[in-house]
């Protein structure tokens, strides 16, 4: 992986080069790039795809103690990750909590970019999603972090955690890689511990006003069987963002790209392409 100084410290990306448009891939929570394994290939063919690795929980080198890992700081960075790599007329996509970084960087730092691809992700006042926000008691007790971190040694414990994020599950090496950092590293652990903490529904009910004046092509690409960003997330936010366009993909939950790789790819690249037009094309 190549990497970049940023002033909240050193982010590893990957990087596919050419001289087409820039698709930039943005992982969630606990994850890493990784996640987009499958569909950097399809979609490199097409364009030059960049997949940083953020300090969201599994990356391998911790920020700067000082650094702003709050939401709205993560879009800070991400912005200031293209700025640093020159990446201009960027097409976002975001997954997860990605996706709700995303939207900040949309209505806080939107110079850089030419188009918004939502997968599955938090939105409005489900950030996190229910089932998720006892994690975020875990900074706020002692040695707790050190402890989940610890039960990630187990592969059962892998597979439920991650299981229902992914209807065709994710393979064991990729759930090891994504675990590893923070068994291994106590900055990493330092550093998800203030992302956590920094989570609140004011920033995505705040970034769901602003979109509403988003000027840009937006798609929304979204897997319909998802019990916890359910088909209404994305229905209200085709609604709001000025003519964003739906794709539903019938065979995914959370992870999209690891679920329907192909499809989405598919998706991303027509609508590089073709902008609305593509977008309306392929709405299911």
């Amino acid at each position: 992986m190549e990497q970049v100084e940023l002033t909240q410290g050193t982010v590893r990306y990957t990087d596919t080069g050419g001289s087409g448009p820039v698709v930039v891939l943005v992982h969630g929570l606990l994850v890493n790039g990784s996640l987009w394994r499958d569909v950097v290939g399809p979609v490199s063919r097409h364009a030059r795809v960049v997949v940083p690795e953020l300090p969201l929980g599994s990356h391998r080198l911790p920020m700067r103690p000082d650094a702003d890992l709050s939401p709205p700081g993560l879009a800070r960075l991400i912005a200031d990750l293209l700025d640093a790599l020159d990446l201009r007329e960027v097409t976002l996509v975001g997954n997860n909590t990605g996706g709700a970084i995303c939207q900040l960087v949309a209505t806080r730092h939107p110079e850089r970019l030419a188009r918004l691809v939502l997968t599955n992700c938090d939105a409005y006042r489900n950030f996190l999603p229910p089932a998720f926000r006892p994690l975020q008691l875990l900074p706020r007790i002692p040695g707790a972090l050190w402890l989940a971190a610890q039960t990630m040694r187990s592969r059962l414990v892998r597979k439920i955690g991650f299981g229902p994020l992914a209807r065709t599950g994710v393979d064991p090496e990729r759930l090891a890689d994504w675990v590893q950092p923070a068994l291994e590293d106590s900055g990493v652990r330092r550093d998800v511990g203030k992302v956590l903490r920094g989570i609140s529904v004011r920033y995505t009910l705040e970034a769901a006003e602003r979109l509403r004046e988003f000027d840009r092509p937006a798609l929304l690409a979204w897997g319909r069987p998802d019990p916890f960003f359910k088909p209404a997330f994305a229905e209200r936010l085709a609604a709001d963002i000025p003519g964003a366009r739906l794709a539903w993909i019938d065979d995914s939950a959370t992870f999209v790209p690891v679920d329907a790789p192909e499809q989405l790819a598919e998706l991303i690249v027509d609508f590089v392409q073709n902008g609305k037009k593509g977008a309306d094309r392929l709405v299911g």
